[in-house]
């Protein structure tokens, strides 16, 4: 059964979009990602386990601060990708263009993008970063929240938690049939252990944390509510792998 946004899509899947002779990546679109090394002797990744992935399938002009997003909680400044803490592998796929972004859409159970799916697949958790309309999530207009998705519930419950803790509302996203991200085929639960999480946060909650709201801008003007909410997504992810020994 496809979702409403699945529908809507121009595109059933990434590779439909690359082949695409009218489109050019560069232009149009972009792909970012970071696999990070490891070693014989890292103990920390051995047999080349990376505990958690971020992803971020409509950045850019798509669904916007998702980007942004996306390298913070990952562990990279997103005005200098300076690192600070621990780091995390990434990916993201970006709308390019002035306008017309959303023809670009492709919704995230299918998501086929081979490094993606390799980065989801090698790694026990994984974070999707979403944006969605207030009336999409049934709130009223101006509602600043992030819908919490997904089928790891155990990193859900966390994220609430941390999120809650943060002073930003949180909101469990089981009962939003459009929004709750427990598609097992959702690039977020294409991990080892076949689970994890989807985060939908609303244009109101975007918009506030950037001091403007472009893409040139953006990564030059996060606000304190941006950092509000990375760190608590991180400090969700530290308490999950906690709980994850690689032996």
């Amino acid at each position: 059964m496809l979702t409403a946004s699945a529908v809507a899509d121009r595109y059933p899947s990434n590779t439909a979009l690359y082949a695409d002779p009218e489109l050019a990546e560069g232009v149009d679109y972009a792909r970012r990602f970071r696999r990070h090394e490891w070693f014989d002797n890292d103990l920390t990744q051995r047999y080349g386990v990376q505990r958690t992935v971020i992803l971020a399938p409509h950045g850019g002009g798509i669904e916007t601060g998702t980007s942004e997003l996306c390298l913070a909680i990952a562990g990279y400044h997103p005005a200098d990708l300076a690192t600070s803490g621990p780091v995390h592998d990434y990916w993201m796929f970006e709308g390019l263009r002035g306008s017309g972004n959303g023809d670009l859409h492709v919704t995230s159970a299918h998501c086929d993008d081979h490094v993606a799916r390799s980065l989801a697949a090698g790694s026990l958790n994984a974070i999707g970063l979403h944006g969605c309309k207030e009336s999409q999530a049934g709130l009223p207009d101006g509602t600043q929240a992030v819908l919490v998705g997904g089928r790891n519930t155990t990193l859900k419950s966390r994220l609430i938690t941390r999120f809650t803790a943060a002073g930003v509302r949180a909101i469990d996203a089981a009962n939003v049939p459009d929004l709750n991200g427990d598609d097992p085929d959702n690039i977020a639960n294409r991990t080892l252990l076949g689970k994890g999480a989807q985060l939908e946060i609303t244009t109101p909650l975007r918009l506030a944390m950037f001091g403007t709201n472009t893409r040139a801008d953006r990564k030059n003007t996060t606000l304190r509510i941006f950092w509000s909410f990375t760190n608590a997504t991180r400090a969700a992810i530290a308490d999950v792998e906690a709980t994850q020994p690689i032996t």
